[in-house]
């Protein structure tokens, strides 16, 4: 039996239509048995109170210290660094959870480049999903703030996500955008950042020295929960929901260390969970 997990949310534990057969049931008997777990997404479009709301809105008994977003990574990472003030490119919505930095321009609502002192001016910009919301405006005003000398800090580089019966695009492409036209290589504040597993794997206060083969990631996506989890020195687990499509898995050239039909098959695999 693995040593602890870590969980993807959207497509992993719930979809559209609500939680995942067996999931919730799952965490609860994990719960239950006291072993560790982390529920892990890259979802930039909500705030952490919103994905809580929504788990236990699904049944799901998780607090909020069960749940890591590429946000709170992103303003480790921003405040590592001493980047004092920042533009963010996330939903207004989220911004909240990067209350700790000095936001202006992008979607803060608080000025742009032009309309600050230069001692105001961005050294970072934090890029994360903005789906419909991406204008030429923003990504041009992205654009210059790199140029400038600011540092790109992406929440994701995932490629796409389940949308109803659709993938929609997800934050990856316009990072990539970014990367292209200013020649400069993001750091990735999520999946499939192996410093987001570390922080992830670090908050489960295991000892020090244990085989991090015994940890588990279970995703849906091949790069971001799968490879990433594996290149960080974890396991990861491929389940065939949410945006899973068999011939990537075939073409991918990712191997995942199982292919599980839902989450409720890790409880097979774990023990009986009733």
């Amino acid at each position: 039996m693995p040593l602890a997990y870590l969980f993807d949310l959207d497509g992993t534990l719930y979809t559209d239509s609500g939680a995942i057969p067996g999931g919730v049931e799952l965490l609860r008997e994990l719960k239950r048995r006291r072993v560790p777990f982390r529920c892990v997404t890259n979802t930039t479009s909500k705030p952490r109170v919103r994905l809580l709301e929504r788990l236990r809105g699904y049944g799901y008994e998780v607090e909020a210290d069960d749940i890591l977003t590429p946000l709170r990574v992103g303003v480790a990472i921003a405040r590592a660094r001493r980047h004092r003030v920042v533009a963010p490119f996330v939903s207004e919505a989220t911004l909240v959870d990067l209350e700790e930095l000095e936001l202006v321009g992008g979607t803060s609502g608080s000025g742009g480049r032009d309309a600050s002192p230069a001692s105001s001016r961005p050294t970072a910009i934090i890029l994360g999903d903005l789906g419909e919301r991406w204008t030429y405006s923003l990504l041009q005003e992205a654009f210059d703030d790199l140029m400038a000398g600011a540092e790109l800090i992406a929440l994701s580089r995932d490629r796409y996500f389940k949308k109803g019966d659709n993938l929609a695009l997800d934050a990856g492409p316009f990072v990539a955008a970014l990367e292209y036209a200013t020649g400069q290589q993001a750091t990735v504040a999520g999946k499939p950042s192996p410093e987001f597993f570390r922080a992830a794997v670090a908050s489960l206060g295991l000892a020090p020295d244990l085989d991090t083969r015994e940890i588990v990631m279970v995703g849906d996506d091949l790069w971001s929960d799968v490879q990433g989890a594996q290149r960080a020195g974890y396991q990861g687990w491929l389940v065939r929901t949410g945006k899973y499509r068999e011939g990537k898995l075939k073409e991918s050239g990712v191997t995942p260390n199982r292919v599980l039909a839902s989450v409720a098959e890790v409880g097979a695999l774990s023990g009986s969970v009733e």
